[in-house]
């Protein structure tokens, strides 16, 4: 009789142990499932984090928008309540103004323009500009304006309260600066070669003040849309003369300040405009008042692009001026910028001493770029309060140093005890032993004429002694304070003597005794 199977053996022949490589594929699936739960979850926090920070920064935008929104429109609310009374205040300044031109044209005579004379204080400028604004004599202005440069600092200190009395100001600076700006009038070429860019630029920026907004300030311009069209025009007329011109490049600092303080003084700047200011400004950043006029022109989001552009060019100066105006100190250190400019300078100056092409001047070229560079510089430090961190004193005692040698180069070399000067520049040196002849003149002329008895003039007596007691001189030349050009001791005894009658056949230097100019002749052998 058969035995039945044990079901328990055929189960555990079908199942065997788990391996090693199960266990293997078993951990590496765990491990990978568990890395890619990270990642995903690192990366849904990451969307997570980034979709705050978009919502954050919306919601502070639409905060600020929302403030800029309510403060313009407070602005707006507020110059609206304030037209009434500005235009009633300017409504009595012109009729004040009108007053005051009637009174003066009733004391002055049409006759005097004004331009000639001597002002002697600054009361009686401010009554001679006062004069021409009240009688809106834009032409006598700029002539009295243009003709007083040396008086510059004391015609801008009282420009601003003489347009004050003007009628219109901004049609009076229109037309006073329309001789020059935006195309220059001038007929004759040699007064072209007179920059008057200045003048421009002081009318108009004295002008600002007067029209300003009375309550609200700078942000509102008292200016007529008349007188404000008229401005866009000429500032569009120069922008169309630049190709003319030669570009930015070829165009004149002066007139570039003008153009630039003309859009400012009349409010008339435009956005679309903004890159042809920068490179205007860049062009001419020396001038002390780019940075000012360039935040005025709307450029402070540009100026640190302004500033890295002007330390590429080697301009630091410029650029540590530009700095200080916006507060970008922590951005662009000045102490090194400044530093950079006196190595820039000081290689410029090597090479113009080694410049073959300047060899004659490339000393005094080389002394006076590194003089200017140090000049800059130390103004700068001085300016800024920087003599903490970059001490000016070395830089003084350099200045100094090239300054001492400039002049000793200046200095004449003083002439020897025994050398022999003359008294004129005129021909040549006589020979060493020339003033030990009979004759102690020293002729100023290249040949020594020979002396021939006139028929006019008898012959001198035996007791004429060898040596005359005063010679007869012609030029500019001084008579000598002694007779002698040497001492009588030194002559030669055969001339210690008088002379024979037959060789006293001369006149005195070939008739210059009687005033009547000599033919030198070639000398008779």
């Amino acid at each position: 009789m058969g035995s039945i199977p044990d079901p328990g053996d055929e189960f555990r022949e079908s199942t065997h142990p788990p391996s090693l490589d199960e266990f293997q594929r078993t951990a590496s699936l765990m491990t990978s499932c568990t890395l890619l739960w990270k990642e995903l979850s690192d990366h849904f926090s990451s969307l997570e984090q980034d979709l705050q920070k978009k919502a954050d920064a919306l919601k502070h935008k639409i905060q600020t928008l929302d403030t800029q929104t309510k403060h313009s429109l407070q602005a707006l609310e507020k110059r609206d309540l304030t037209i009434n009374g500005a235009v009633s205040i300017a409504l009595a300044k012109v009729k004040e103004q009108r007053e005051a031109a009637l009174v003066t044209a009733a004391k002055v005579g049409d006759d005097d323009d004004g331009s000639a004379g001597e002002v002697d204080n600054s009361e009686g400028l401010l009554s001679k500009l006062r004069r021409f604004c009240s009688k809106m004599d834009s032409e006598g202005f700029w002539r009295f304006i243009t003709v007083r440069k040396k008086e510059l600092d004391e015609i801008r200190a009282q420009m601003s309260a003489a347009l004050a009395d003007c009628v219109d100001p901004a049609r009076f600076v229109l037309e006073a600066i329309s001789e020059v700006f935006p195309v220059d009038k001038r007929s004759e070429s040699s007064e072209r070669v007179n920059d008057l860019g200045w003048a421009c630029v002081v009318i108009l920026e004295s002008l600002i003040p007067v029209v300003v907004d009375p309550i609200i300030g700078e942000s509102r311009l008292l200016v007529t849309p008349r007188m404000r069209q008229r401005a866009k025009e000429m500032a569009e007329t120069w922008k169309r003369s630049l190709d003319e011109r030669g570009g930015i490049e070829n165009v004149k600092t002066p007139d570039v300040h003008t153009f630039l303080q003309h859009l400012v003084s009349f409010g008339i700047v435009r956005k679309e405009d903004v890159e042809l200011y920068r490179k205007l400004v860049v062009a001419s950043a020396w001038r002390k008042q780019m940075p000012k006029l360039a935040l005025s022109l709307g450029l402070g989001d540009k100026m640190p692009d302004m500033i890295e552009e002007l330390i590429s060019r080697g301009q630091q100066v410029d650029a540590v001026h530009f700095t200080y105006e916006v507060g970008l100190e922590n951005k662009f250190p000045p102490v090194p910028l400044l530093k950079a400019f006196l190595k820039d300078a000081k290689k410029a100056a090597t090479s113009i001493m080694e410049d073959p092409n300047n060899s004659g001047r490339a000393a005094h070229l080389a002394s006076r770029k590194e003089q200017s560079a140090l000049r800059a510089v130390i103004k700068c430090i001085e300016e800024y309060k920087l003599e903490a961190e970059f001490p000016p004193e070395s830089l003084k005692k350099r200045l100094e140093q090239l300054e001492k040698t400039k002049v000793e180069k200046k200095r004449p070399a003083a002439a020897p005890a025994n050398k022999r000067t003359r008294a004129n520049n005129g021909g040549p040196m006589p020979p060493a032993k020339a003033g030990r002849s009979t004759n102690a003149y020293v002729s100023s002329f290249p040949a020594a004429p020979t002396f021939v008895r006139s028929p006019s003039h008898t012959q001198y007596p035996m007791g004429v002694p060898s040596y005359p007691s005063s010679p007869v001189m012609y030029g500019s030349r001084s008579p000598p304070t002694h007779p002698y050009a040497y001492s009588p001791e030194s002559a030669p005894p055969p001339f210690a003597m008088s002379y024979p009658v037959a060789q006293m056949n001369y006149s005195p230097y070939g008739g210059y005794g009687n005033g009547v100019a000599p033919a030198y002749q070639h000398a008779y052998y």
